[in-house]
């Protein structure tokens, strides 16, 4: 596949998950919230997490931003259920990793549709956006 298709692809998967967010909405009973937002450009996040026995159950967001923040959100969200906290986390520092633009084993950690933000390393202002989801997991999971 050509650069330019990739690219092409790489984009209806991030406005796909923009315009058909995967679990936005709001979890009921006793979860962890994190609320975060990016003051650079306004994007905020109130994330929840159901976790039980170290193992994030059920995730979902609810918030309002670009297109990237917000599929960054539903990605992340399909991404760490049914993950151990250790590696959701894990999961989160290659993503973080590679949004700096660092070298990642892609084959290390399966993610799927995240794959696609990969471009966003190339827009420095748009790395906040793209990590605001992932760092409100972080939060979340390391205060409980």
């Amino acid at each position: 596949m050509s650069f330019n298709n990739l690219d092409t692809l790489y984009r209806q998967v991030i406005m796909d998950h923009y315009k058909n967010p995967r679990n936005k909405g709001v979890i009921e009973g006793d979860v962890l919230t994190v609320d975060m937002n990016n003051p650079t450009c306004g994007d905020r996040i109130q994330l929840q997490l159901q976790v039980e026995d170290g193992i994030v159950q059920e995730a979902k967001f609810d918030g309002e931003g670009c297109s990237i923040s917000m599929a960054s959100a539903s990605m992340m969200t399909q991404a760490v259920k049914g993950k151990k906290i250790d590696e959701a986390l894990e999961m989160s520092e290659l993503f973080s990793k590679m949004m700096l633009g660092e070298d990642v084993d892609m084959d290390k950690l399966s993610l799927e549709d995240i794959e696609a933000l990969q471009g966003v390393a190339k827009f420095p202002a748009r790395i906040k956006c793209a990590t605001l989801a992932w760092k409100a997991m972080e939060k979340g999971v390391n205060e409980e």
